[in-house]
């Protein structure tokens, strides 16, 4: 029974289920619903694709991740990134043939969800941690302008051609004269009600509050006459279960998209799992939501859906209504498959322009400002690096910008390997063992001694700025060291350039009178020093297990040379 439910959670849910959850369950599904279904619709028209697709996606997708899922909390379905990637990967593939760009947006959602339950199983969870925070803050970022920018059109009333950031932005300010007095209108009342309803009802469903309050307008003012645009036609009924036919050559071109919606769906998805996890202090399980995630995003594209992730503000709303078990999404799902079934002409009459204000103010959700300032108050070079990722999302386009912001992580990871700090230590006043001279002006160090850490892995890109960095700190010593004490706790990695640069370093001290003391070393550093023949050069008298025992040693030899005790570790680590 324990591996049942480690694969299916919400088995675990009900066999442990007590009665007075169900009231909140229940609630708090229904209240899922009341944002989920204008959300879907608001996302499918953004991304292109008719009401009921977004619909579709919110459906089946949310049954099966209520099952598989490590969150009791997640709500999955139609997301801002997602939508946004896949109309940048598949519009022109499709060519405006509308049928066709449903059946590679299937296909592509199925593909995408494969490789989730293939890397589940792997454990590939892992790459959840992929993308750092500073690029993820200035990846959604770009994106979110993106968006806001791509409805503007909708929001003004007017429909603009292009799809790109600057173009689309040109293309706006050309056609000002266009701008329909009714839609504008109607988008700034929108945004207006849930900027003003955010403030006062945080956690009523706004999205359906405000849509209900537009379309109610404009059908009593006589608006829809006018030329205001309506969601039109909502196809009443459930999914039907199909492969989507979309031929061999289609599935190679938007293999590499499905590819990047991994990244993008997954990481979206696991940040907003995690943050609930965190704040009702229960654990999740990267390789199984990976794998639940696939398997909703399978079930979508084989309902006709499109790409799915991590829904914050549903699941917001979830944890808002005190949801207790993942019967939430249960409940969420069937709700809205009765809303398709019996509720199809009401939403046909939603004003485009009110879709647009939903999503403008959802996407202004994502920039996160406080996070842009921390950033620059803490470390300017991620502040840039954050700054760097938004412009090339917003400059080459979402995909593109996808392999942009992987490449910037790779980039930023070597960077700071490339230029760790090199931490001069002694002895701080009040506090055991030796510490970083910076932390206080009262530091003192031992004279005679430069005790260093390198605070990264000694590999071959960082081994050069190693050996001439800490030899630099010996030419600028007034006066001269006698002894250079190495700590190696925080070199966890090591290769052969990095191995011959501690060789060098240890020639060149020797050349300026000067004697290396190892401290701290790794056991690994021995397969890469015996070659080398380091163990000699640096003397087994000058290792040592700590930092302590080495100033202890130099400071025994240096005042009784013929007494001094060796205390050096025996161990041939080198």
């Amino acid at each position: 029974m324990k591996r049942i439910t480690s694969w299916i959670p919400l088995l675990g849910d009900l066999s442990s289920y007590q009665p007075q959850w169900l009231s909140r369950d229940v609630i708090a599904g229904l209240s899922v619903a009341a944002v989920q279904v204008p959300t879907a619709i608001a996302y499918a028209n953004m991304a292109g694709f008719p009401p009921q697709v977004g619909l579709y996606a919110s459906m089946l997708p949310v049954l099966i991740y209520a099952l598989f899922g490590s969150s009791r909390q997640l709500i999955v379905g139609p997301d801002a990134a997602t939508c946004a990637l896949v109309a940048a990967a598949l519009l022109p593939l499709a060519q405006n043939d509308v049928t066709q760009y449903i059946k590679l947006s299937a296909a592509l959602s199925i593909m995408a969800g494969a490789l989730m339950v293939v890397g589940g199983i792997a454990g590939l969870g892992f790459i959840v941690n992929f993308f750092a925070r500073p690029i993820l803050i200035g990846f959604l970022t770009g994106i979110a302008i993106s968006i806001i920018t791509g409805q503007l059109g909708k929001f003004v009333g007017m429909t603009i051609a292009s799809r790109d950031f600057v173009p689309s932005l040109l293309e706006l300010l050309r056609r000002l004269n266009e701008v329909h007095g009714h839609s504008l209108a109607v988008g700034l009342g929108t945004l207006a009600l849930l900027i003003v309803m955010k403030r006062l009802i945080p956690r009523a469903p706004l999205s359906l509050i405000a849509l209900l309050a537009a379309g109610i307008g404009v059908f009593f003012l006589g608006w829809a006459q006018d030329g205001i645009k309506l969601v039109g036609a909502v196809p009443s009924g459930l999914p039907k279960l199909a492969v989507p036919g979309v031929g061999y050559s289609a599935v190679q071109n938007i293999f590499m998209d499905a590819a990047g919606l991994v990244i993008v769906s997954f990481t979206s998805g696991m940040l907003t799992a995690r943050s609930f996890a965190t704040r009702n202090r229960y654990e999740i399980d990267a390789d199984r939501e990976m794998r639940a995630m696939g398997l909703a995003n399978i079930a979508s594209g084989l309902t006709g859906g499109f790409a799915i992730s991590g829904a914050d503000s549903r699941t917001a709303v979830n944890d808002a209504s005190g949801g207790k078990t993942r019967l939430v999404s249960v409940v969420a799902a069937l709700a809205t498959a009765a809303v398709v079934l019996f509720l199809s002409e009401p939403l046909s009459q939603l004003p485009l322009a009110a879709l647009a204000g939903v999503l403008i103010f959802s996407a202004w959700g994502l920039i996160d400002i406080t996070g842009l300032r921390r950033l620059w108050k803490i470390d300017r070079f991620e502040f840039f690096l954050s700054i760097l990722t938004m412009l090339g999302v917003l400059s080459i386009g979402v995909l593109p910008g996808v392999v942009f912001a992987i490449v910037l992580a790779l980039l930023h990871v070597l960077v700071k390997i490339y230029h760790p700090a090199e931490t001069i230590l002694g002895i701080l006043p009040d506090m055991p063992g030796y510490n970083d001279v910076s932390r206080s002006d009262k530091a003192t160090q031992i004279p005679g001694v430069i005790i260093c850490r390198f605070e990264a892995p000694l590999l071959f890109f960082n081994a050069d700025r190693f050996k001439n960095r800490l030899l630099s700190l010996v030419d600028k010593a007034n006066p001269r060291p006698r002894w250079f004490v190495l700590s190696a706790e925080a070199i966890t990695q090591l290769d052969t350039t990095g191995a011959a640069a501690l060789d060098e370093f240890c020639a060149e001290l020797k050349s300026r009178n000067v004697q290396l003391v190892l401290a701290r070393p790794k056991l690994y550093m021995h397969r890469y020093g015996q070659p080398l023949n380091l163990g000699k050069k640096i003397g087994a008298e000058n290792v040592f297990l700590t930092i302590e025992s080495a100033v202890e040693s130099i400071q025994l030899r240096e005042s009784n040379p013929l007494k001094a005790e060796n205390k050096a570790f025996k161990r041939d680590l080198l």
